[in-house]
């Protein structure tokens, strides 16, 4: 295997010995010039020209790619290879300009389930914390067929991924959230919610819960549909992070009750205290080990009580609210959990910056932050970090 690539020990050792100090700097030889620049040459890929040879290829009708034996894993492989090229902000951009994005588009109604699921993986990374491209997919009708693949399509991972890129779509795009609300989105969210798939449940509580972060005005909707029966039944599930997405859920509807009907969630105030006690006696059960990894619930069924009965919970009487060696809770538990990875932070920097400034009281391990223009030498690509954010999208993808 060694021979069929560059000889790169080979390459190491000349650089070594031409560059540690020991000898005084000599030109090089026109061999050693050619040796070095065809090294370097062979692991060097011209973005921006194989992007335009898969743009070449997503603009071919399938039947010619079928007789010139290209398969649907064919396909498969090369949208992966795309995705990792549109990691970056400014390739992800480039892809209209090269008359990329409308045939990705296209392929979100490809015949293959599995190609389906792809180009929305890949449009979802386009999309993310991206203004610009977010805009350019919504002035392509991109939407529309997210939206379709998200409500009706018949594959289960279909769905989970067209609803994947809506989310990133919409996120921070006030058309976006406008359409998806107009295309009666919030529906699709609520059969979303009733599927037996926990990564498709995971994915529609996330996106609920950050509407209604944002829109509080979206939480008599959501009422009016019954998510709050759904959420309380959720609330209750065997996974983990759907009790908490759930949970979370129902804390934005619970704040936007506060000062009405005496807060609560109205008819469902009854079912939601029992689920509480309910949460409370299983948390007041559960092992040193479980304990630590339900810390986020513990803390999302202590705001639940305290919002709706104007009273601590009993977790926090049991001494179970705030374990040995933990902080003390952050008094928002369901702040925004969209967050991803990279793109995220550069998009965030400076609003971060203001919250350092609050926790001065915390030493920081490596230093007192990031030189001026750091947020420059970060670049700007969103490799998957293992979140949602905190527990969404990209761990899901």
């Amino acid at each position: 295997m060694a021979k069929d690539g560059p000889n790169w020990d080979g390459l190491l050792k000349w650089s070594i010995a031409n560059s540690d100090g020991t000898r005084p700097t000599r030109n090089l030889s026109e061999e050693d010039r050619r040796w070095f620049m065809e090294a370097m040459q062979a692991q060097t890929v011209d973005v921006v020209k194989r992007m335009k040879e898969i743009t070449m290829v997503m603009q071919t009708p399938e039947q010619v790619l079928e007789a010139q034996g290209v398969t649907s894993a064919d396909i498969e492989d090369m949208l992966d290879e795309l995705q990792e090229h549109v990691e970056s902000i400014d390739m992800a951009n480039d892809l209209h300009s090269i008359g990329g994005l409308v045939p990705l588009l296209g392929y979100l109604k490809n015949p293959h389930a599995n190609i389906r699921a792809k180009a929305a993986e890949v449009v979802s990374t386009i999309v993310q914390n991206n203004s610009r491209s977010q805009q350019l997919v919504m002035e392509a009708n991109g939407l529309e067929p997210l939206l379709s693949n998200f409500s009706s399509d018949p594959d289960v991972n279909v769905r989970t991924k067209a609803l994947g890129a809506i989310s990133s779509l919409i996120r921070h795009n006030k058309p976006g959230v406008t359409a998806f609300r107009l295309a009666n989105g919030y529906a699709a969210l609520r059969d979303a919610l009733g599927t037996e798939s926990v990564r498709f449940q995971r994915k529609a509580l996330n996106l609920i819960q950050y509407l209604l972060h944002e829109n509080s005005s979206d939480c008599s909707v959501v009422s009016e549909l019954g998510f709050p029966r759904i959420m309380l039944h959720l609330a209750a599930s065997e996974d983990g992070e759907v009790r908490e997405a759930a949970l979370r859920g129902l804390l934005e509807l619970a704040r936007d009750k506060t000062g009405q009907d005496n807060g609560g969630l109205g008819e469902e105030d009854e079912k939601l205290k029992q689920l509480l006690e309910a949460r409370i006696k299983g948390i007041s059960l559960m092992s040193s080990e479980d304990l630590g990894a339900a810390r986020e619930e513990r803390q999302l069924v202590d705001s639940l009580w305290s919002t709706c009965y104007k009273e601590p919970s009993s977790l926090r009487e049991k001494g179970l609210l705030v374990l040995p060696g933990e902080d003390a809770p952050p008094p928002d538990v369901a702040s925004k959990h969209f967050e991803p990875p990279l793109r995220g932070w550069a998009a965030n920097r400076s609003g971060d910056s203001k919250t350092s400034e609050k926790k001065q009281e915390t030493p920081l391990l490596l230093g007192p932050g990031p030189p001026s223009g750091g947020a420059t030498t970060q670049g700007t690509t969103n490799q998957e970090a293992g979140a949602e954010g905190h527990a969404n999208l990209q761990r899901e993808s």
